[in-house]
């Protein structure tokens, strides 16, 4: 794998790109009515009623779909003539933390789909020549497989962690892709009992190993994938509408949101979400983050 390694200035850039985009970047609730850069004459969106937190427990019947190297298992709601809406988890989480929040998305109209990434629950590599890569860049071009063969031309995304990382590479690399973003830097035991069933994957060491040794520099990118890591290295400024949301309570490293505003031209705006909120924020207050897809996705 390592003749596929970039340069060492090209590693070095984009792994600054992705710490910046990815534990800086936090997923938001943007306030149209009363913002500064709120449109003169344009409704205020929806406020979405209240949930406590682990009110659902599980999804309907999952669905799957052949995309791209992946026959990927996602589960979906709401009307399939509907906005699109994307939620993509993080590590060590899976579809569940979006188990409140996509029923809130549902009830607003929106077609939401909450896919298992590369490496996690029924998710599954098409051919066992493939490259077992957790790079970044490969996990968002997943995504966009996704999207494809969903015949999906535009969508809402939105993440934390992984998720998160994953959706600033879509909106950076692919803005017609992405109608707005909501980004979050980033257990209780029974959602981690709930999570821990979709690490029974083949692929899941393989992939989470080599996400993190990536990141470090100590593991090369598959080559197929180079070409998208050289244009993040470039650190792209994101142009899409973007919310950014942070817990109060957030224990994972996370700069200053003063720091990172600038690398948005677009509407942008961040918000500290309160009350002992930790780094899983669509679980633990799926109303906050429900409320930022919509009012991203109505701006």
């Amino acid at each position: 794998m390592e003749t596929g390694k970039t340069s060492d200035a090209i590693d070095l850039h984009r792994r600054r790109f992705f710490g910046t985009a990815a534990i800086s970047i936090a997923a938001a609730q943007l306030i149209l009515g009363g913002s500064a850069d709120a449109q003169p004459g344009k409704a205020k969106p929806a406020e979405l009623p209240n949930i406590k937190p682990g009110t659902n427990t599980s999804f309907g019947p999952l669905k799957q779909i052949n995309a791209g190297v992946l026959n990927v298992g996602y589960a979906e709601a709401g009307p399939a003539n509907g906005p699109a809406v994307i939620l993509l988890h993080g590590w060590p989480y899976d579809i569940h933390s979006y188990v409140d929040v996509a029923p809130l998305l549902a009830s607003a109209g929106y077609r939401v789909i909450v896919p298992y990434l590369r490496g996690y629950g029924t998710t599954r590599f098409l051919s066992g020549e493939t490259v077992r890569s957790g790079q970044p860049s490969a996990v968002a071009a997943d995504i966009v497989a996704l999207m494809d063969a969903l015949k999906i031309e535009k969508a809402t995304l939105a993440g934390f962690d992984w998720g998160a990382r994953t959706a600033n590479i879509i909106a950076a690399l692919w803005p017609e892709r992405c109608k707005g973003m909501v980004s979050v830097s980033g257990f209780d035991d029974a959602t981690f009992d709930r999570s821990a069933a979709s690490f029974d994957n083949p692929d899941h060491v393989a992939i989470v190993v080599h996400n993190y040794r990536w990141r470090l520099d100590v593991a090369a990118g598959d080559p197929k994938y180079g070409d998208l890591d050289k244009r993040l290295a470039e650190s792209p400024v994101i142009t899409v509408p973007t919310i950014a949301l942070e817990g109060d309570a957030n224990g994972a490293p996370h700069p200053d949101p003063g720091s990172y505003a600038g690398k948005f031209s677009g509407k942008y705006a961040h918000r500290t979400i309160e009350g002992g909120i930790g780094h899983n924020l669509p679980q633990e207050a799926p109303q906050a983050f429900a409320q930022a897809v919509v009012d991203v996705a109505e701006s």
